[in-house]
């Protein structure tokens, strides 16, 4: 009873939400995120926040993720719904080949780790929606509607 009822306030509340992630690409290779929550290799990127654009949070979070600096326009690669969230999550992918990095950052909690790899050899552990995304634009293979 106490859960059904916290479902229903949650979803209540919580409303749809927005994400963003970022397929950032120098020379070959790509870069990823290992957090300190949760396991696995992911691509950089986070919630949009009320009021910012997706953007706007693209670009604050690979300044905060990877100390990465958007120099040229982010191309959109496509909108996903992620049910692995909630069905009323949605993220926006952007792909960056225009940027300036500004070196490793220590690490957080949140980013326990955020390396550029090679996209031909990703670590172990990159996540399947991970490699999937990459494969759809190295690929050019167009991308489904779910995560």
């Amino acid at each position: 009873m106490i859960r059904r009822f916290l479902h229903l306030y949650w979803r209540m509340k919580r409303g749809m939400t927005l994400g963003v992630r970022g397929i950032v690409l120098r020379n070959g290779e790509v870069l990823l995120v290992r957090h300190g929550y949760t396991p696995g290799w992911h691509l950089p990127g986070g919630g949009v926040e009320p009021g910012e654009t997706f953007e706007e949070a693209l670009v604050k979070e690979l300044r905060e993720e990877g100390n990465v600096r958007v120099a040229g326009a982010p191309k959109l690669h496509a909108l996903f719904q992620n049910r692995n969230a909630s069905a009323r999550d949605h993220v926006a992918v952007y792909v960056v080949r225009e940027f300036d990095y500004g070196g490793p950052l220590a690490p957080t909690f949140e980013i326990q780790e955020a390396k550029f790899f090679p996209l031909r050899a990703l670590p172990e552990g990159t996540t399947q929606p991970t490699r999937r995304r990459i494969e759809e634009v190295i690929n050019g293979t167009p991308a489904p509607a779910q995560w």
